[in-house]
């Protein structure tokens, strides 16, 4: 990126709200390394931040759309003035202060963090006792379905019995009926063939 080209622009941007020891800088970083646009973050000793910012005109709009909802934290206002531009940055860091304070910052983004997470496991919480509640409505329609099937099945096994040997009786009576038939036809053919021999003589 070239500051010095007339398409670039410089800003001043100071946020205001729950912006430190919520991981707001290291959001801001992230957003303009994304967005290829040069300069800086801060803490200041009243609670906000402030930004310097530059790069083409269109993509400091977005940065600014961007900046009011971060993922932790509250912006409660932004404050924007324009600025000169800095040909020597080049590149977008925070920069950080002494050595207790970034302590401060780093625990402080944790705690925060740790909060949300809390806050939804507690939701979650609430929501499993609920899932608890259901379940047991579940198991007890589950053994009433349970016993229900059982005995559809007794009663199925109990015609398939039925029906089993009906099938079995009437096999048996095909069997005899169909031997009997055969007997009487091998009779018949045999009582015709006698007859036909006597008369040929």
């Amino acid at each position: 990126m070239k500051p010095n080209n007339p398409q670039t622009q410089a800003l001043q941007i100071t946020v205001t709200g729950k912006v430190q020891r919520v991981g707001y800088r290291r959001h801001i970083l992230d957003l303009a390394q994304e967005l290829n646009l040069n300069g800086y973050i801060k803490n200041q000793p009243d609670g906000s931040v402030q930004i310097f910012i530059q790069g083409p005109k269109e993509k400091l709009q977005e940065f600014i759309k961007r900046i009011r909802k971060p993922p932790l934290g509250k912006v409660e206002t932004i404050q924007i003035k324009e600025a000169k531009t800095n040909p020597k940055i080049k590149t977008f860091k925070i920069i950080y202060g002494e050595l207790a304070e970034e302590l401060q910052e780093g625990f402080g983004a944790m705690q925060t963090v740790f909060l949300e997470y809390w806050n939804e496991f507690k939701d979650y919480r609430k929501e499993f006792r609920n899932y608890r509640e259901e379940f047991r409505d579940y198991r007890n329609e589950f053994r009433s379905f349970a016993k229900r099937t059982e005995e559809k099945f007794n009663t199925i096994l109990n015609k398939y019995g039925e029906i089993s040997e009906k099938l079995t009786t009437i096999l048996e009576t095909l069997v005899r009926e169909s031997k009997e038939t055969r007997q009487t036809l091998n009779q018949t053919m045999k009582l015709l063939k006698q007859a036909i021999e006597k008369l040929s003589k």
